[in-house]
């Protein structure tokens, strides 16, 4: 397996700058060495994945948070696009929005997302999720990108 000192790092597929804020926060709190980028709409997060125009050198995501309701091509379009590609379907997709609708949920399951989390509100119970996140999927799974 990979050295697990370097930074993890994490895409945050998400609109609004107030969520990425407190997203950025949260990960601060919970003192793992996490490297959050962000994009804001669902054209430039296939543009940062697929590593073209300003995007040449980012770096591949361990984590995607995804959120569904985006401009320019929501969440679900790009979870369809992730998970059609040979290069990036490994990736773990964790679907972080306010929906709570059966068809959103059983459609982005469909997508072969990894996990599908309603957005809290609530400053602190969104805190929680965060160190949920952290304490499963930066802590305990392996992901695929930390094996050689």
């Amino acid at each position: 397996m990979r050295n697990r000192t370097r930074p993890v790092n994490i895409l945050l597929i998400e609109d609004n700058p107030g969520d990425i804020r407190l997203t950025e926060e949260a990960f601060n709190e919970c003192q793992i060495n996490v490297n959050l980028i962000s994009v804001m709409d669902g054209v430039e997060a296939i543009k940062y994945l697929t590593k073209i125009e300003k995007y040449t050198s980012a770096e591949t995501p361990d984590l995607i948070l995804l959120d569904l309701n985006l401009p320019k091509k929501d969440g679900r379009e790009v979870l369809e696009e992730i998970k059609s590609d040979g290069q990036l379907k490994r990736i773990p997709v964790i679907v972080l929005t306010t929906s709570n609708a059966e068809q959103d949920i059983l459609k982005t399951y469909n997508l072969h997302v990894n996990g599908f989390i309603n957005k809290p509100v609530d400053f602190d119970r969104f805190f929680d999720i965060i160190q949920k996140i952290k304490d499963f999927w930066l802590s305990t799974a392996v992901l695929p990108s930390m094996i050689n």
